[in-house]
């Protein structure tokens, strides 16, 4: 992959054409994946990098009615382009967000909120004291699920890897909300299984890993229940045992917000926007621990977010 900074004309503001100067945007396993060719969406070459973020309005066309200068916006999909200082998008490419949440909550609100909002919506219809069971708890999706379950009054178990800091990060989680935080080891433990008699046996889990890790999350799930991955880190297919099939009739399913998006109204997206904002608002969801990088410096960001137990979010400044 190559990739360098460059500087690009900007086209005139005509018309629906909105002129946003870029003031944070964050780097995501999918704009890496992106830039590696292996994503389900790839842009025209060459192409900006970076798939979300937030921009200040500095002009608007003539028929634009919705957006004024001075207005904070995000991208309505991927693969447009936020890693840079400035540029022109249409109208209706933009969200608005309010200014009044913190600068890095709303770089960092229409990608992994927004997947932790719908997966714990869509799938089972949980009621207050269900549970729910997570790997890849560390992540910006699983710290969002963490904080809006918590919101929803669910209860979390949350699995990690194991790492030398392994405290400092149970502590972490538990000040989002967590109910319980175990390692993959302690996960596969007979004495684990006192952690379910406490609670209802979740009825969703959320894999993000693959691998050796989904088929411990499919263990643990309730009879009938979902299994929903969004994610492969592991890079190793999800594995489910032919008897977990048959005699808990356990669900296996996929989740892509960019496929959700298409199959929703722009309205339904602002919709979640909002509704996420709300919560920002109210003190229930916070952005991930993050380390703002100023854009000339996108290699160290890029090689930072590559890292093993990464448990900082690199976001590129303007």
């Amino acid at each position: 992959m190559s990739e360098r900074l460059k500087n690009l004309e900007l086209t005139a503001v005509e018309g629906s054409d909105v002129h946003v100067r870029m003031l944070a945007a964050p780097v995501n396993p999918a704009d890496i994946n992106m830039i590696q060719g292996n994503y389900g969406l790839l842009p025209k070459l060459p192409a900006v990098g970076g798939n979300e973020g937030v921009g200040q309005v500095v002009a608007v066309g003539n028929s634009v009615s919705g957006l004024k200068p001075g207005d904070w916006v995000i991208l309505t999909s991927a693969g447009l382009g936020t890693w840079r200082t400035e540029a022109v998008f249409s109208e209706e490419a933009l969200i608005q967000v309010p200014k009044d949440i913190p600068l890095q909550s709303a770089a960092t609100l229409s990608v992994n909120p927004c997947t932790a909002y719908r997966m714990l919506m869509d799938f089972e219809q949980l009621q207050p004291g269900d549970s729910v069971i997570q790997n890849a708890s560390n992540s910006g999706v699983g710290q969002a699920v963490i904080q809006i379950a918590s919101a929803l009054r669910l209860k979390t178990i949350n699995v990690v890897r194991d790492r030398p800091d392994i405290q400092k990060l149970r502590n972490k989680l538990k000040d989002l909300g967590a109910d319980y935080v175990l390692t993959e080891e302690e996960l596969r433990m007979p004495e684990t299984k006192a952690i379910f008699k406490d609670l209802p046996l979740p009825r969703l889990a959320l894999n993000c890993v693959g691998g050796k890790s989904s088929t411990e999350l499919l263990r643990h799930l309730a009879p009938g229940g979902t299994m929903v991955t969004y994610g492969g880190m592991a890079k190793q297919p999800v594995t489910a045992s032919v008897s977990l099939l048959i005699f808990k009739d356990v669900k296996l399913r996929g989740f892509w917000l960019s496929q959700w998006k298409n199959n929703h109204s722009p309205d339904e997206f602002k919709e979640l926007i909002l509704t996420l904002c709300n919560l920002i608002r109210q003190g229930q969801l916070t952005a991930p621990t993050c380390s703002e990088v100023p854009l000339q410096d996108y290699q160290l960001a890029l090689e930072a977010s590559m890292k093993p137990f990464v448990s900082s979010k690199q976001i590129l400044t303007m």
